[in-house]
């Protein structure tokens, strides 16, 4: 049966509740799309967009080709995350500038129920199993003690981190927001779409033209890698999936190490706007910590992180039921 106009304002609003998901580490936007029922749609129809479809433009014409590959249905539901994005990144941006300790407890309780949610998915935990959750625990911890693995304003590795953050599409459960973070270009990809939407509303041009072009480049990366990734990821969850769900149990567990509130700076750099901002960090305790701590706002909000993918595994279970 044909869709209806309300059919996609419904999926628009899917992909504001996927976009807002998205932003924020920890909760991961393929877990809304699996709660709201589009999961195997959202799979299946980036899965059929391919050479022969988009090379019979010219035979079939724009209609067809736009049915066949499902544009009504990607184009609501990517404008409600795209919607969605630009709405939340000024709000996230101002609050890691002058709340990160408050802002860092609360993803540090999203990551750690997102960590149980998608190890509690694990079917049979045997040696295979927990040894491909050390190896996904050990590399990204390293990953948070190393230096960035690459310049976070470079355009060629913003592509890259483009092409990797948009796992968070395909698999319920890890977030592109904590990709972003793990590859340290989280506060520039924010930034990049809060001076695209302040050039665009202010008239900057100099500004505009500059987040375009970064914008562009971490778009590109998220096409191309959700492309390449779409059909290998789903392969893999099919045919591995305990595997799977190990390593990237691991690998959350790993970057707590990365969201933990409280940090000592061990090396700065400067940024494009010539700021000296952070380069690489310790964790440290709260007692440490040189200012105030907050540790009951910060321990509260961890809480609230955790009961809040607490809540979204029981309305998954609830739907799936």
């Amino acid at each position: 049966m044909p869709r209806s106009v309300s059919d996609y304002f419904i999926i628009t609003l899917k992909g504001l509740a996927m976009g807002a998901a998205d932003v924020v580490p920890g909760v991961s936007g393929g877990t809304i799309a699996f709660i709201s029922g589009i999961y195997e749609e959202l799979l299946s129809s980036i899965n059929g967009i391919d050479l022969a479809k988009l090379k019979g433009l010219r035979k079939n014409g724009l209609k067809a080709t736009w049915q066949a590959i499902n544009g009504n249905f990607l184009l609501a539901l990517f404008t409600g995350i795209a919607i969605s994005i630009f709405s939340l990144a000024k709000g996230l941006k101002w609050l890691l500038v002058n709340k990160p300790i408050l802002l860092w407890s609360f993803f540090f309780g999203l990551i750690v129920a997102s960590a149980i949610y998608v190890g509690k998915q694990i079917l049979k935990w045997d040696v295979k199993v927990i040894l491909a959750c050390i190896v996904g625990l050990v590399l990204s911890y390293f990953i948070t003690i190393s230096e960035p693995l690459g310049d976070s304003e470079n355009n060629f590795y913003l592509f890259f981190c483009g092409a990797i953050a948009v796992i968070a599409m395909i698999l319920p459960g890890i977030s592109g927001s904590f990709i972003l973070i793990l590859l340290g270009a989280y506060e520039v990809a924010l930034g990049t779409i809060n001076n695209l939407r302040e050039g665009l509303f202010e008239g900057d041009m100099d500004k505009f033209g500059s987040a375009f072009i970064r914008f562009l480049v971490l778009a590109l990366g998220g096409i191309i890698g959700l492309k390449l990734f779409s059909k290998a990821l789903t392969w893999m969850f099919e045919k591995q999936k305990d595997l799977t769900l190990a390593i990237l149990t691991g690998f959350m567990i790993g970057s707590l190490n990365k969201i933990w509130p409280w940090k000592e700076t061990l090396s700065t750099r400067i940024n494009s706007h010539g700021e000296t901002v952070p380069l690489l960090q310790k964790s440290i305790s709260p007692q440490a910590f040189d200012g105030d701590p907050k540790i009951l706002f910060a321990v509260g909000l961890m809480v609230v992180g955790f009961l809040t993918i607490f809540i979204l595994e029981k309305i998954a279970n609830q739907s799936a039921n």
